[in-house]
């Protein structure tokens, strides 16, 4: 028993299940990620690109291939032109609009499905990733032009590439 402001006694609130909330969370983000599946599986489908799907659920398709580029590998800078859109299309965000992005391949405050799928390409390949929110924008959108829970698409050409051991 404990008494509030006015001097009422109140009885304390009975405690939560936490293994049932728990439960109920991973449910709810279970059927997230099952949505997201589908609408990245349709995407795939009705544009008949060829992904390579990760165990992190990340989608890549590298369309136009380097023949002599270096590998990317954790730790190098590397620098990209961009394309970012949703699945439906829209355009959210692009180097010619936004400047192109520098970043340190798992270091560095970009998307984690970016990290995580660059890793498979090398200087110069152009590719498409498929990012499911979890890895993008998560449950809340970037606040500006990525609505919550969207995967994101990236259009990218890998520019330019500075390996860990130049620095």
């Amino acid at each position: 028993m404990c008494c509030n402001d006015s001097g009422q006694t109140i009885n304390p609130k009975t405690p939560i299940d936490k293994i049932k909330v728990k439960q109920q969370f991973i449910k709810a983000n279970q059927s997230v990620v099952l949505k997201e599946n589908d609408e990245m599986d349709y995407f795939q489908k009705s544009h008949q690109f060829n992904f390579i799907k990760t165990t992190s659920g990340i989608r890549y398709f590298v369309y136009k291939p380097s023949i002599k580029g270096d590998s990317i590998a954790n730790g190098d800078v590397i620098t990209i032109k961009y394309t970012l859109s949703l699945l439906d299309g829209t355009v959210c965000y692009s180097s010619e609009k936004d400047g192109v992005k520098e970043f340190k391949v798992g270091m560095q405050d970009v998307e984690d499905g970016l990290h995580k799928a660059v890793v498979h390409f090398k200087l110069w390949d152009r590719a498409l990733i498929l990012i499911p929110s979890h890895l993008a924008h998560g449950l809340l959108g970037d606040y500006k032009k990525i609505p919550p829970q969207s995967p994101i698409l990236y259009d990218i050409e890998v520019i330019s590439l500075k390996k860990d051991r130049e620095f």
